[in-house]
C-alpha cells in the first residue's frame, strides 16, 4: 500500500531537518575544538601531573623569548645592585656562581650572540632561571627550519639538556621565528625528572713531559651546555696505589676544550678554552714530580650522579707495556674518538697537541 504523498513530504522534512541539526552541530564542535586549541586547553580528563609539565614548559618558553634576559653576578652574596641585561658577557664560571635567567631576544628579534651564549650556561642554571622545579629537567634545541642559504638550511645553532627517553613523562613547547630570510625554531622540552647527559671525554693525556714540563689531561665537553665540574673525580691507578681526586669547583663551557695541567704558568695551551690547575692539588706532577706513573697505570674520568653514591667511569685511558703503549719521554696518549673504555681507541703520538683536539 503505498503512502499518500502528505506523508511522504513530513518524512522528508523530518530528514531535513536531522541533517541540518546534525550539520550545525558538527559545525560547532569544529569551532570549540579550534578555540581550545587556541587558548591552548586540553579536552577530556586533567592529569594534574601533565598540566604541571605544560606550564612549565610554556612559561619556560616564554621567559626565554620574550625579553633579553639578565644576570644578578656573586661577590659575598648576589650582587642585585650590579645586575644587568648583558648576561651572555659573563664567563661559565661567573654565570654558575650567580643567577642567571638568559632570555634570546634583542630588538624583538632572536639574537645570535646570546643563542652562542647559551653553552656558557648549565643546565641546572638553565633551568632555575626559567623556573622550573628541582624534580625537573629540560632539553632545549634551536634549529634553523627553512633559510634563502641551502647551507644553514636544518642547522642546529642549540641542542643540550636531559633526553626525553630518560624521564616517565614530558611535555614540550615550541616558537618560531622568522627573520633574515630564515625560519628559526627553538624548542623547549620540560621532563618530570630524567637521567642528566653529563658526559666529558678524555682526548689525550701527557704522562712523560720533557724538558722539565708538566703532566696534562685535555678533556672535551661535547655538551651544548656547559658541565659543572662539581660531582666529577679522577682516579689514577698503578699497581697497588691509587690516588683520587674529588672537584668541587670549575665549570666547563660546552663544547670546548680545557686542559687540566700540573703547572699552568708553562703550559701550552693551543686553542683551550679552559686551563686547571692539577698541581697545586698533587694529582698532576711537573718535572722530576709524577702524579701518573711513567710506565703502566690506568686514569679514569668518573661522576656522580645527584641521586646516587657510587661514582661511575665515564672515561678511561690505561697504558704501560701490557696494553702495547709504552711511553718515551715527550710522547703523549691520544683518543680516536671510538670506545671510552677500550685501550685499543688510544694511540702512542710523537708530537702532543695540548688544546688542538678536532674530534
Amino acid at each position: 500500500m503505498r503512502k499518500p504523498a502528505q506523508c511522504i513530504q513530513r518524512d522528508e522534512s523530518g530528514l531535513t531537518a536531522v541533517i541540518e541539526f546534525l550539520s550545525a552541530f558538527t559545525l560547532f564542535l569544529m569551532i570549540l575544538t579550534a578555540f581550545l586549541s587556541l587558548a591552548q586547553l586540553q579536552m577530556g580528563s586533567n592529569d594534574p601531573g601533565v598540566d604541571r609539565l605544560d606550564r612549565a614548559a610554556s612559561l619556560g618558553l616564554d621567559r626565554l623569548t620574550s625579553g633579553e634576559g639578565w644576570f644578578v653576578p656573586y661577590a659575598d652574596g648576589l650582587d642585585y645592585a650590579n645586575s644587568t641585561a648583558d648576561w651572555h658577557r659573563a664567563p661559565a664560571d661567573a654565570l654558575h656562581e650567580g643567577r642567571v635567567q638568559p632570555g634570546l631576544m634583542l630588538h624583538h628579534r632572536l639574537d645570535m650572540d646570546r643563542v652562542a651564549a647559551l653553552h656558557n650556561v648549565t643546565e641546572d642554571g638553565m633551568a632555575q632561571g626559567i623556573g622550573l622545579d628541582e624534580d625537573m629537567s629540560l632539553h632545549l634545541s634551536i634549529q634553523v627550519v627553512e633559510s634563502s642559504d641551502d647551507s644553514r638550511a636544518n642547522l642546529v645553532l642549540f641542542s643540550g639538556g636531559t633526553e626525553r627517553g630518560t624521564a616517565p613523562s614530558s611535555s614540550t613547547a615550541y616558537r618560531s621565528f622568522q627573520q633574515d630570510g630564515e625560519l628559526i625554531r627553538v624548542i623547549l622540552e620540560v621532563h618530570d625528572g630524567g637521567r642528566k647527559n653529563n658526559v666529558l671525554h678524555v682526548t689525550e693525556v701527557m704522562v712523560r713531559p720533557a724538558s722539565s714540563g708538566p703532566e696534562w689531561i685535555e678533556i672535551s665537553n661535547p655538551n651544548h651546555f656547559a658541565v659543572a665540574l662539581k660531582g666529577w673525580s679522577l682516579n689514577h691507578t698503578s699497581g697497588s696505589t691509587s690516588t683520587n681526586l674529588l672537584m668541587q669547583s670549575g665549570v666547563l663551557s660546552g663544547q670546548s676544550l680545557s686542559l687540566l695541567t700540573g703547572d699552568p704558568s708553562s703550559q701550552v695551551v693551543g686553542n683551550a678554552t679552559h686551563v686547571v690547575d692539577l698541581g697545586s692539588k698533587g694529582f698532576l706532577g711537573v718535572g722530576q714530580l709524577d702524579g701518573l706513573d711513567n710506565s703502566q697505570g690506568v686514569l679514569s674520568l668518573r661522576y656522580t650522579q645527584l641521586d646516587e653514591t657510587t661514582p661511575s667511569d665515564v672515561a678511561r685511558v690505561e697504558w704501560g707495556a701490557s696494553k702495547e703503549l709504552f711511553l718515551i719521554t715527550g710522547e703523549s696518549l691520544v683518543w680516536d674518538g671510538s670506545d671510552r673504555f677500550d685501550s685499543s681507541a688510544w694511540a702512542i703520538q710523537d708530537d702532543p697537541t695540548p688544546g688542538d683536539y678536532d674530534g
